[in-house]
């Protein structure tokens, strides 16, 4: 299980890493800072899946979760997104400390 989350977390971080590669790209191409949000990736990637997935959000919870919610996140850049996630799994798959309690 573990290493499950370790596996993640660097696939994860792999990706936030060619986000912000691309960003960086992009900001060096255009001679100032431009950072491209997981909305406008996963529109150029699979906007079929972006449209699905927008319309199922809607339909089971209502408007408002994706408008207030699901939307907020996805302006977020790409690479924050990513690395988070990929911090998250990361310290979720740490080895743990063992520690011996002697009682008496």
């Amino acid at each position: 299980m573990l290493a499950t989350f370790r596996i993640l977390a660097g696939i994860f971080l792999l990706i936030a890493a060619l986000a912000g590669v691309y960003d960086a790209t992009r900001s060096m191409a255009a001679d100032r800072l431009v950072m491209a949000s997981l909305l406008e990736h996963w529109s150029n990637i699979a906007p079929s899946l972006l449209a699905a997935a927008q319309g199922a959000v809607r339909r089971s919870a209502g408007a408002p979760v994706w408008d207030q919610g699901i939307a907020r996140v996805l302006q977020l850049p790409a690479w924050s997104v990513f690395a988070g996630i990929g911090l998250l799994c990361a310290y979720s798959g740490r080895r743990r400390r063992r520690v011996n309690v002697f009682a008496n």
